[in-house]
Parts: C-alpha cells; sequence; structure tokens
C-alpha cells in the first residue's frame, strides 16, 4: 500500500473517531474509531514517522500531504479531548463526593500520593497494551462453583505483602453476554487497586446462547457468595465486597448490586449473602426490556437479547426482559454508584446510562456519581491511553474515599444488603 493510501486510510478512521458512524452503522463505527480515539497519539507519531519518511523518498503526493496534514489535525483534536478527561473527572468526584472528599481522601496517610490529580506518567500510555504491574500477583483458575474454565475466577493482590481484611474489587468482564474473558478485561483498575492493597477478584460466567440468560447472573452470584465465603483466606475482607465490570459486565454488576434478593437469581443458595457495598459499571446496560421507551434499547431487545442471550421472545416473555434491568431494581437502600460511559460509544447508548443514573438519583439515599465522557467509545479502558489512565485514577480515588469514608458506615449492613440478611446478622 502506497503512501497516500495510507494517508487516505488513516483520515478515514480518524474522521469516524471524531464523528463516529451512528445508527445500524453503530458497531462498525465503534470498531474501527474505539481504537484510532485510544491510540491517537501513537497514530500521530506514526503519520508524523510515515511523512517524513515519505518526503525524503520522494514519494510523497500533494493529496497524500494534505490527507497527512488533516489526520494530524483531527488525531490532535483526540488527544486533546482525551486530556480532558481527568479534569472532568473529578469536578464529578466534587460534586457527587463533596468539596472536601480529597481532604477526607487523603487523610488516610495510604492514600496521600491521591492528591494530586492531575498525575499521568508517560510511561502508562507509551505501552498500550501492558497491564500487569511487577507488584502485583494473579493466582489463576481457582473454582467458584461446580464447571469447567467458565466456573473459574482469578484472585490479584499485592506481592510479598501479608493481606488481612483488605478492601475486595469483584470484576465481571463483557463480551455481549457471549463471550470475553476473566483474562482480557479490567486489568488496568484490578492491578492498580490490588497495587494499593485491595485483593480484586476476576470470575468467568457461563456464555450464551449455549447457556440463555440468567445463567449468567447466576454465576455472578455464585462468586459473590464463594467470595464472602473464602476470601479472607487470600487476605480479603468479606464484609466489604465492591462490584464493578464493563459492557455486559456492567450490566451483571449493576444487576447483581440491586437484587440481593431476587431469588430466581440464587437457584439453590437462596439464603447467600451476595449483597455488595457499591458498584461501578463501565459503559453498562441498564434497560435490557425497553422500559425506558428508548428505540435503541428495544432494538437490543428484540435484534439480540432475545434471539441470541434470553433465547426467548421478548413479546411473549417480556417480564424476564424487565427483571433482568437494573432500572427496574432501583430502590432507597441501593448501593453507592459510580456510573461510567462514553458519550461516543457506537454500541450500548448513553442514554441507557443517563436513564440510569437518573432512576438512583430519583430514588436511592446512596452516592451516586456519573461519568460522562465526551467523545469517548465503547471499551475505551481496555487500552492503557491517555484517557483510560486518568478514568482509571479517578475510579481509583472514588473507590479509596468509599474505602475510607463508606465502608465502617456500612461495615454492619453494606449498603444493598438485603433485609433477611440483616436480620440474620442482627
Amino acid at each position: 500500500m502506497g503512501y497516500t493510501r495510507r494517508r487516505l486510510v488513516t483520515a478515514l478512521l480518524t474522521a469516524n473517531a471524531v464523528r463516529p458512524l451512528g445508527g445500524q452503522l453503530g458497531p462498525l463505527g465503534f470498531a474501527v474509531g474505539w481504537p484510532t480515539g485510544e491510540l491517537a497519539p501513537q497514530l500521530l507519531a506514526l503519520t508524523a514517522a510515515d511523512t517524513v519518511q515519505a518526503v525524503l523518498r520522494g514519494k510523497a503526493s500533494r493529496t497524500g500531504l494534505v490527507l497527512a496534514g488533516a489526520s494530524a489535525a483531527g488525531l490532535a483534536y483526540l488527544v486533546s479531548g482525551a486530556r480532558k478527561a481527568g479534569a472532568l473527572a473529578d469536578a464529578q468526584l466534587l460534586e457527587s463526593l463533596g468539596p472536601d472528599y480529597l481532604d477526607q481522601l487523603t487523610a488516610d496517610p495510604d492514600a496521600a500520593d491521591l492528591k494530586d490529580v492531575a498525575k499521568l506518567a508517560v510511561r502508562e500510555i507509551v505501552r498500550p497494551f501492558s497491564m500487569m504491574r511487577p507488584d502485583v500477583e494473579r493466582i489463576s483458575d481457582i473454582s467458584y462453583t461446580d464447571g469447567g474454565s467458565r466456573a473459574r475466577l482469578d484472585i490479584y493482590r499485592r506481592k510479598g505483602v501479608d493481606l488481612a481484611n483488605a478492601p475486595v474489587l469483584v470484576q465481571v468482564h463483557g463480551g455481549g453476554w457471549t463471550i470475553g474473558d476473566k483474562s482480557q478485561q479490567g486489568l488496568l483498575l484490578m492491578n492498580r487497586m490490588a497495587a494499593r492493597g485491595w485483593v480484586c477478584v476476576a470470575m468467568n460466567y457461563r456464555l450464551a446462547p449455549k447457556h440463555p440468560f440468567p445463567a449468567q447472573i447466576i454465576d455472578v452470584k455464585k462468586a459473590i457468595a464463594w467470595t464472602r465465603e473464602h476470601i479472607a483466606s487470600y487476605g480479603g475482607d468479606p464484609s466489604y465486597l465492591v462490584i464493578t465490570g464493563g459492557s455486559a459486565g456492567g450490566h451483571l454488576a449493576s444487576l447483581a448490586a440491586l437484587t440481593p434478593d431476587v431469588e430466581e437469581y440464587q437457584p439453590g443458595f437462596e439464603d447467600a449473602d451476595t449483597s455488595v457495598s457499591a458498584c461501578v459499571p463501565f459503559y453498562g446496560v441498564y434497560d435490557l426490556g425497553g422500559v425506558t421507551g428508548d428505540r435503541a434499547a428495544e432494538l437490543m431487545r428484540d435484534k439480540f437479547l432475545g434471539p441470541r442471550v434470553f433465547r426467548k421472545n421478548p413479546r411473549e416473555h417480556l417480564t424476564d426482559f424487565e427483571l433482568a434491568s437494573p432500572i427496574t431494581h432501583v430502590s432507597p437502600d441501593s448501593p453507592d454508584f459510580f456510573v461510567i460511559h462514553g458519550a461516543n460509544d457506537g454500541l450500548v447508548s448513553v442514554r441507557q446510562a443517563r436513564a440510569f443514573v437518573e432512576r438512583l438519583r430519583e430514588v436511592s439515599k446512596g452516592v451516586v456519581t456519573y461519568l460522562e465522557l465526551p467523545g469517548t467509545q465503547h471499551a475505551f479502558e481496555v487500552f492503557s491511553s491517555i484517557r483510560s489512565q486518568q478514568v482509571i485514577r479517578a475510579v481509583e480515588r472514588w473507590l479509596e474515599w468509599h474505602r475510607v469514608v463508606r465502608r465502617h458506615a456500612t461495615s454492619d449492613q453494606p449498603a444493598g444488603t438485603s433485609s433477611k440478611h440483616a436480620s440474620a446478622a442482627g
């Protein structure tokens, strides 16, 4: 491929990242715009290097140079937008947690480094696929229930440190309920929190269509129950669990956080405590039943969820789809939430997050933080990028604030704990 064609491809990718394809072409816009947006600095450097080489070799056409200039301008625009994510995130933390949240947080000597909200090391973005930290160990493939590889989980924790009663973060992977693996997602956040002394649990679950929904949420709840029973052996505190996940994992994490009393999702282990203290969903799906009337949610229900995930006709089994919608389970006792979504999401409309957050703020007595990221696609934090590092750092501050301020306030009855578990504990 010649220089001009290479520059044309880059220009088209950049244009889609700036203004993604929408409607039925949304998934295509995501597929090509997602890496372009997050790897814009690397693409900008490659464009410059390719152009210099082409000029020196006499291979640079005028059209190619114009395309290179347009691409460079677009990529620089994307980089500029990504750099604003940290300030936007901190503004949302200040609004939801209060103007003194950093003082509350950094009163703990172990969290003093989080005072610098703008900190971003170059080494964190020059290797976008490097996730594991040398000071974190992973204990792989622990069985949390009967079954094969889909019934296993990994534990991440600080290497060489004797932990006791450490806060616990449970990670649920995404993949449209049909693909994905515990080793592929949430790695930036889990490594960051494990390095801070948290114990992180990443789980697999059965996948549709072979295992139709609700197999996925049942497995998530089994993993939570296993964690409560066994995590002390790995240095974790079974009384303080926070759950997170992205996309389908964001849906499952939110649904688990909001349904500690839904027995349909705990067959055979109805008395197990599957409550959590907080939830941090990334670009999740919150309306599987179309209860908000949003056309995109209805299309997802009818065209994908029904035939591929539930293996049911939503017209005949609508209540099953509504029961699976986190937005229908919000209550005054819902746990604290930090909801994160990209405004340019081509797979899950940002309207899902907006409606969910509106419902949480109307009904829940818990803390609700919402971060909507302009110019941001689905799955943005799978890469170690300028934007993802700043957002993960904001989540780190939110989780540490929650640990310092909310953990002991909810230690007797974590937010979201069901009445039957509260009465049993009391």
